[in-house]
């Protein structure tokens, strides 16, 4: 399936013309996604990203713009001022894609696209490595609570419900390590061999906050059991998919660390990829082959070995970057954005 930029001439993108932040102050806009990536089917939908400069209103009033969402249409446009602190896979890919795959490039853009190596550093390394490494694990807990036993299943829950426990000291008031404890043991429940529990010791703790808290944990252990009632052939498209996006982001990150350069459409790699996306690794019974998880190793290992031997700087050259961002926003308070 192929995505015109015609696209754009539709009422339903208007907003790219309209909004106070877009419109000329757009210098990249781009086809992402499964169809950026070179791996799309006919259930594709379109997702495109950009970059936009401040105007210079911006710049020389109040204006603040960091990013701009329209859900309708999947359309994300970052500030460039975004890009520079996010620097994830998802904003990299952006500045990876194939010419055609452009469907806005002003010669801002074109300079940006030119100079993306200022970007690029080790960070990369946790970057798609950490990522690729969650993707891997939420694989296998999916698969997991198919094809495990009941006290696994509880070992799978009880490693997602102290990472979710480690992420939530950083979104709601402090308590201490020990204030909340989860722990697995023999079961209380008559049809389980083990269980997960919980300690609370909280002081004027915020109710708000704890009540919060605890439906966060409460989603965790509620997504695994909802799975006796899922649709298994909609879930099987997904964990494909999930899959395949598993083993690319592997190879995207080897070939930043080893040829650093960003390549988002992996055309080389497009029948594995399609391969995966199809099924091809799945059983019957909607297991994953051996042969998908040695896939998966040797990539890992590939990406450690490219890890360890990048000539990547261990940070990008925030001086380079600033001066490359004060020369765009020069030129935008000197001739504007047109």
């Amino acid at each position: 399936m192929t995505v015109s930029k015609k696209i754009l001439n539709s009422p339903e993108y208007d907003f790219l013309k309209n909004n106070e932040h877009l419109g000329d102050n757009i210098i990249l806009l781009g086809l992402t996604g499964s169809h950026g990536c070179g791996t799309a089917n006919e259930n594709s939908d379109v997702d495109l990203r950009g970059i936009a400069l401040p105007s210079k209103r911006d710049l020389l009033c109040y204006g603040d713009f960091e990013q701009f969402t329209e859900v309708e249409t999947d359309t994300v446009i970052y500030s460039l001022k975004r890009i520079v602190q996010l620097c994830n896979p998802n904003t990299i890919e952006l500045l990876g894609l194939k010419p055609e795959h452009y469907f806005i490039l002003q010669p801002k853009g074109e300079w940006l696209l030119a100079n993306r190596r200022m970007f690029l550093s080790k960070r990369a390394i946790n970057a798609f490595g950490d990522y690729a490494n969650d993707q891997l694990r939420r694989l296998q807990n999916a698969l997991a609570r198919d094809h495990l036993s009941q006290n696994d299943k509880e070992d799978h829950i009880f490693n997602s419900l102290q990472k979710s426990l480690r992420n939530l000291k950083d979104k709601y008031a402090r308590f201490d390590n020990g204030s909340i404890v989860l722990s697995k043991g023999q079961a209380i429940n008559p049809d389980m061999k083990s269980e997960i529990f919980i300690d609370v010791n909280l002081e004027h703790y915020p109710i708000r906050d704890y009540k919060n808290i605890l439906s966060e944990l409460e989603f965790v252990v509620r997504n695994y059991d909802k799975l006796q009632h899922r649709n298994r052939k909609k879930d099987d498209l997904h964990l494909n998919k999930h899959s395949m996006h598993l083993v690319r982001l592997f190879l995207m990150g080897i070939d930043l660390l080893e040829k650093e350069d960003i390549i988002t459409c992996r055309e080389q790699d497009h029948e594995l990829l399609m391969q995966i996306r199809n099924g091809y690794f799945q059983n019957e019974d909607g297991s994953y082959k051996s042969e998908f998880f040695d896939l998966v190793n040797d990539l890992e290992k590939k990406f450690r070995y490219a890890a360890e031997h990048t000539a990547l700087p261990d940070e990008p050259d925030r001086n380079l970057i600033e001066d490359f961002v004060i020369a765009l926003n020069e030129e935008v308070v000197l001739y504007g954005n047109h």
